[in-house]
């Protein structure tokens, strides 16, 4: 196995991450489960607040789901998976209503310095704690690559969207394993779907109108209730 620290370098972390791993005190071969989580899954530590605090942080995600949902006045999002809370922001300035949900403590404390002006709250995208029909439309942003249940996701998600309410779905398709997109480790801890199968997923869960466009692997799931 190649040393903890090695590893570390390569996901540009350093001395403070190296700490949290062996304070963990987890066996060896745990470590890129907890990597996984640290970097992207439950991101944690200085260094996952840089990087999911900066701007232009998956940008090209946050873009294409917000030209898919059209968010004005009216509406209200709610953001699965809210990481720096960057979409809750954009949501917010385009005159909606905005809330976050994200099952790391970390992140849930960066939205709400982001995105004062939303709600934020800690929970799982398996059970979300909101009642039926409470938004207008759901988003999330590389996030459903790290989800064991999708459809159970996506039926939670249908349950707490109002009649006529959309989904926006960004995450990555298989031809980007092992690209910086999908990089191993990580990579070994996700879930890939060609575009057919991600379609089908929301189908299963009761969506209508369903749609996947890919462009160069990064895979934009719509769909309305």
């Amino acid at each position: 196995m190649t040393e903890p620290a090695e590893v570390l370098r390569a996901f540009g972390l350093g001395e403070e991450d190296l700490a949290a791993w062996r304070a963990a005190a987890l066996p060896d071969d745990a470590f890129e489960d907890w990597l996984t989580d640290r970097v992207a899954r439950r991101p944690s530590g200085s260094r996952a607040r840089a990087v999911y605090g900066a701007d232009d942080v998956h940008d090209f995600a946050r873009r294409a789901i917000l030209e898919a949902l059209s968010l004005g006045p009216g509406e209200h999002v709610l953001d699965v998976g809210c990481g720096g809370g960057l979409l809750l922001r954009d949501a917010l300035a385009a005159g909606a209503r905005a809330t976050g949900l994200d099952h790391s403590e970390e992140m849930v404390r960066l939205a709400r310095e982001r995105a004062p002006g939303a709600e934020v709250v800690l929970g799982t995208a398996h059970s979300l704690p909101f009642g039926d029909a409470a938004f207008t439309a759901v988003s999330m942003s590389i996030v459903f690559f790290f989800l064991d249940d999708p459809v159970g996701v996506l039926r939670e998600c249908r349950r707490v969207l109002r009649a006529g309410g959309r989904l926006a779905v960004y995450t990555t398709a298989p031809e980007l394993r092992g690209t910086p997109a999908a990089p191993e480790p990580l990579a070994n801890h996700g879930h890939f779907y060609a575009d057919d199968e991600l379609a089908a997923l929301a189908e299963r869960a009761g969506f209508r109108d369903v749609a996947v466009q890919n462009e160069r692997g990064g895979q934009l799931l719509t769909g309305r209730t």
